[in-house]
């Protein structure tokens, strides 16, 4: 059994569910401590993280990652116990094998063959690691990128081994993501009989022509990285489930995935721009889940494209497609960040696998991407 597929079997049979580490990071430490770096761990409130170097000056390369996973769901639906990892027609079963344990695994063989072939080599090798990324996410990526920033360091280049792949390991980089804002409308109206609409107002009926405008609005229309910003409404809710009872308010929730050629206080100007045209008696609760970022084409995408080339004999295409991850909280401080990691067909699903060859090029892939950074 090779080390990269031992070390993800011992960090999946750790039932590390949001934000309990299980001591995964500990296995991780105890590995990363032989090859000489330092760690700092870095506990706030209930969750564990912590920050590794290796090596002196810049430029400064990190890898991230989480050791947490979402769970499990109903067991009996597994084909396998779900903190068992199991190996079946070259498959490694487990809950966090695709996200994101088998990466991570990769990450730290990839490390360890590179500073055998390379003890002295350029610059500064980093792990950030957290047990936060799965849940709400305010203890974990965002406290260490604070504890950095007060201890004057900084990364340069960032990959995140979250499982960005489709279809053949390595086939999708992501080099950025959409921004992310969430709204709730609750629109005030008149509650009445509904069979005497004269005396109520149905604040349904008096929103409905602005959702309207609001889903045929463009925002923008993207760019090169990006696909146009999307405003999608998620859930309508009024009404006290009666059919003869005009309803007094109505709350829409709805939200906005946009990309870097738009900022939040603009978009939120346009929803209440809207809304006011439409002489509505609303108020919005706005919450904000990330900002967009992007690393275009340079020396960090460059090293992972020609890594892949090398390794897979394909090249990889570049997205900025699906949801938010831990690399918003890095991108903020003009610090190059990619996303390469395994296929994610079953992220999140019962069965989650990862093909055991895959972890053995990933692993060949993240040292590649070592060699053409710091040698």
């Amino acid at each position: 059994m090779s080390e990269t597929l031992e070390l993800a079997k011992s960090l999946i049979s750790k039932a590390s569910v949001t934000p309990d580490d299980k001591g995964c990071q500990s296995i991780m430490i105890e590995r990363l401590k032989k090859i000489g770096f330092e760690i700092h761990p870095l506990k706030f409130g209930d969750v564990d993280n912590f920050w590794g170097t290796r090596g002196n000056g810049g430029p400064l390369f990190a890898f991230a990652g989480h050791t947490d996973v979402v769970p499990a769901g109903n067991e009996d639906a597994w084909n396998t116990k779900p903190f068992e990892p199991t190996i079946k027609d070259g498959f490694l079963y487990g809950r966090g094998a695709a996200d994101m344990k088998g990466g991570l695994a990769s990450m730290v063989t990839a490390t360890e063959n590179f500073v055998k072939e390379n003890p002295n080599h350029n610059g500064t090798i980093a792990f950030l690691i957290t047990s936060d990324e799965e849940g709400v996410a305010i203890n974990g990526t965002v406290k260490v990128m604070d504890y950095l920033k007060e201890n004057n360091q900084k990364i340069d280049f960032c990959l995140i081994g979250e499982p960005s792949s489709t279809n053949i390991t390595g086939d999708v980089i992501k080099n950025g993501r959409r921004g992310s804002l969430n709204g709730e409308i609750n629109v005030q109206g008149q509650q009445g009989h509904v069979a005497y609409p004269h005396l109520a107002q149905n604040p349904i009926h008096l929103i409905a022509p602005a959702l309207s405008e609001l889903c045929k609005q463009e925002w923008d229309n993207g760019n090169e990285y990006f696909p146009a910003t999307s405003f999608q409404i998620s859930n309508v809710h009024s009404g006290g489930g009666v059919t003869n009872v005009i309803p007094g308010e109505a709350k829409v929730m709805f939200n906005i995935r946009y990309s870097t050629e738009t900022t939040k206080e603009e978009l939120k100007s346009k929803v209440h721009e809207i809304l006011d045209l439409h002489k509505l008696d609303y108020s919005v609760d706005w919450s904000h889940s990330g900002y967009p970022f992007l690393t275009p084409k340079g020396e960090l995408v460059s090293a992972c494209i020609s890594a892949v080339k090398e390794t897979k004999e394909i090249t990889p295409e570049l997205a900025t497609s699906g949801g938010t991850s831990d690399g918003r909280f890095i991108a903020q401080e003009g610090t190059q960040v990619v996303e390469l990691g395994p296929v994610n067909a079953t992220i999140h699903q019962v069965n989650e696998s990862v093909l055991v060859q895959d972890l053995e090029d990933l692993s060949r892939i993240y040292s590649k991407v070592l060699t053409k950074i710091l040698v």
